[in-house]
């Protein structure tokens, strides 16, 4: 079996554009993966461009080792963002391929099946003004749709540092969404790297009485000893990661004891093959993986093949639900979180188990997305108003 065409489709929304790819091949299977590429669209689709005739096309889908050490290695210059993405928008199709030519969905081949659920937390349902009272009615909401956690970034446009009053409101969000959902529903706070160590650990320890599940990147994802001066001051869970892009990027923060939830992205790490190394890493450390997932339904079955398949996944999240859920409908069979228990069942058929629907596309083309966390009014995602 070979790789003889490759195929690029760019959806928009209002405040992503996901890109997906398809591999087809001589005995006409299609794998399929996908990317959301934050601000960086046409970036990501030259260097899928530039590198597929190299390395994909008249490939082996099989040989995804030969086809990581190709792109992280024998290209020389050092794999980042942009060129590991691209990897894992290869990596995930071949698999895609390989699960269909056995007849085997994808979780088998990656070391089968460790669980009968997956549990899932949602994010992208924060869309109205930062009032604490209106925020909490949208989290009553989200557990009533099953979730049993949920993900929430109370701070505004908020960096470096937090005024008085600013960590006041932040807080009093926090406590509002605590007390609608109950002591039982798992709260994520995300912090997406916006604060210096002494303003994250001044609000984690404000945020402690609420108990949340993890702080999510409370400061920029380059320096771990600036992290670890955040953890040694809290009790609570750290997470972090989506912004690591090799081993070596995490390397420092798994081994220095920075971290307690390791949160790299499948689509922006090269794929299946790295993940499966990362996690096995990580378990060596005690450490649970709870990977960034910010795509449509694609991407988001990739992760859900993975958590099936890796023990020391932790949970996975998921925006469809709520930010966009027409993406749904790109897809013929497209994930879901069933509302009785906020999990997503084992997907059964060959592959991936899903195929693009080409006319869903074409009804949404691009819109020139962008997010800007660090500018009022980002968290409504485009909700109403047609900004992103």
């Amino acid at each position: 079996m070979k790789i003889t065409s490759l195929r690029t489709t760019v959806v928009g929304a209002p405040w992503r554009e996901l890109v997906f790819l398809e591999l087809t091949t001589d005995n006409d299977l299609t794998g399929t993966a996908e990317v959301r590429m934050v601000n960086k669209t046409d970036t990501l689709l030259a260097c899928i461009d530039e590198l597929a005739p190299r390395y994909v096309v008249g490939s082996d889908p099989f040989d995804v080792e030969r086809l990581a050490w190709n792109v992280q290695r024998g290209e020389y210059g050092r794999a980042g963002e942009v060129t590991q993405s691209a990897l894992a928008a290869f990596d995930v199709a071949c698999w895609d391929l390989m699960g269909q030519a056995l007849g085997v969905p994808v979780w088998k081949l990656l070391g089968g099946r460790f669980r009968e659920r997956v549990p899932a937390y949602a994010n992208g349902w924060y869309t109205s003004k930062r009032d604490p009272l209106a925020i909490a009615r949208l989290a009553e909401d989200v557990v009533k749709r099953g979730y049993r956690a949920l993900k929430l970034d109370p701070f505004g446009a908020a960096s470096a540092e937090l005024s008085a009053p600013e960590r006041r409101a932040a807080v009093e969000i926090v406590t509002a969404v605590r007390q609608a959902v109950g002591p039982d529903v798992q709260i994520m706070v995300e912090m997406h790297g916006r604060f210096t160590p002494a303003t994250a650990a001044a609000v984690a320890v404000c945020l402690e009485p609420c108990e949340p599940e993890w702080l999510e990147e409370p400061v920029p994802p380059e320096n771990a000893a600036a992290l670890r001066r955040v953890r040694e001051a809290t009790r609570l869970a750290i997470a972090t990661g989506e912004r690591a892009h090799t081993m070596a990027d995490i390397r420092e923060f798994i081994e220095g004891g920075c971290v307690d939830v390791v949160q790299v992205d499948l689509t922006h790490f090269g794929g299946f093959l790295a993940m499966k190394r990362l996690a096995g890493w990580a378990d060596a450390y005690y450490l649970l993986m709870a990977p960034h997932n910010v795509c449509g339904p694609v991407g988001t079955m990739a992760n859900l093949h993975l958590a099936v398949a890796t023990s020391n996944y932790k949970v996975l999240e998921h925006f469809n639900d709520f930010a966009d859920p027409w993406v749904q409908e790109l897809v013929d069979h497209p994930p879901s979180v069933d509302r009785a228990d906020g999990c997503f069942a084992v997907p059964e058929r060959p592959g991936l188990g899903l195929s693009l629907k080409h006319d869903v596309c074409a009804a949404h083309p691009r819109t020139g997305a962008r997010i800007r966390l660090f500018e009022a009014g980002w968290e409504r995602r485009g909700a109403g108003t047609g900004k992103t």
